[in-house]
């Protein structure tokens, strides 16, 4: 058994490990109110920029851009968001093995990778797969443009014929407690139709309306991936918060195990100086 000196500094370095856990919950906990914000100021933009791109593709019924256009090929290139840092849970972990699931099912287990986060970005290396381009060091309150030139890459890989389509991995935030990863097509879009119970906007396009679905389409698949970066992000805070309580609720709960270990090994010790002293003292009563 440890000695008693040893169990508490065992304690003490447990209290200070409690200590940094407790205040990275506490730090996670005001990032997630921050990224719930973000996610839903988002939303609005998103779904006016639907509405104007499901009139505009009404109009331009004669019109298919090849972003809408379905490729006959397997070919797969995979936006793939995961976090820069660890330390939450099994999010990055839930994310991969999804990704690679449905590569498995439905492209033969092969793809190409545009990562944005880190983690997402060293387990492909490891594996030695195509990484075409990388976003890291994405910050907490994250803007568009950190991100454009990993899109870009994505786009560029569909322009110029080398993916036949491409999909977004990241995990979507449901609540605190839940997060469920979803991978789904991007590429090519595949627009819901528009609610006839929905009287839509009348627009008057300037020059027409496959010019401004030219330019519509990729701010729209940009919007897309930014969305899910900001779903991802409050994943990820929801994850940490959640194993930052756990972690502390253990540290707790092995602080009170040591306690009584400790407790236990200081009153034998009592009791085995208390005995020696009887002994000693019936020794020296004998011998006179």
């Amino acid at each position: 058994m440890a000695s008693l000196r040893d169990i508490r500094l065992r304690i003490r370095s447990i209290r200070n490990t409690q200590k940094i856990t407790k205040a990275m919950q506490v730090v996670a906990a005001t990032r997630l109110r921050r990224a719930q914000a973000a996610v839903q100021a988002t939303r609005p933009y998103a779904e006016k920029m639907l509405e104007v791109l499901q009139t505009t593709s009404a109009r331009a019924v004669e019109y298919r851009h090849p972003y809408l256009e379905r490729r006959e090929g397997n070919r797969a290139l995979v936006i793939l968001i995961t976090s820069d840092k660890g330390l939450a849970g099994a999010l990055n972990t839930n994310t991969l093995r999804a990704a690679q699931r449905h590569l498995n099912e439905h492209h033969g287990g092969q793809a190409s990778y545009v990562c944005i986060g880190r983690k997402g970005r060293d387990f492909e290396r490891r594996l030695r797969r195509d990484v075409v381009a990388e976003s890291t060091g994405v910050p907490d309150r994250p803007r568009i443009h950190e991100i454009l030139p990993s899109i870009a890459a994505a786009l560029e890989e569909f322009d110029q014929g080398r993916v036949d389509t491409v999909l977004l991995a990241y995990e979507r935030w449901i609540s605190t407690l839940r997060q469920e990863p979803v991978i789904r097509p991007l590429l090519p879009l595949s627009l819901p139709e528009a609610s006839p119970d929905r009287a839509g906007a009348d627009y008057i396009y300037e020059p027409d309306p496959e010019g401004v679905l030219d330019q519509l389409l990729p701010r729209y698949v940009e919007t897309q991936v930014y969305q899910a970066l900001l779903e991802n992000q409050a994943s990820e805070y929801s994850a940490r918060m959640i194993a930052m309580q756990n972690a502390t609720e253990a540290a707790g709960d092995l602080i009170k195990s040591l306690t009584l270990t400790a407790n236990k090994v200081r009153q034998a010790g009592i009791t085995t100086e208390l005995m020696e002293i009887v002994g000693g003292a019936e020794a020296l009563r004998a011998s006179s």
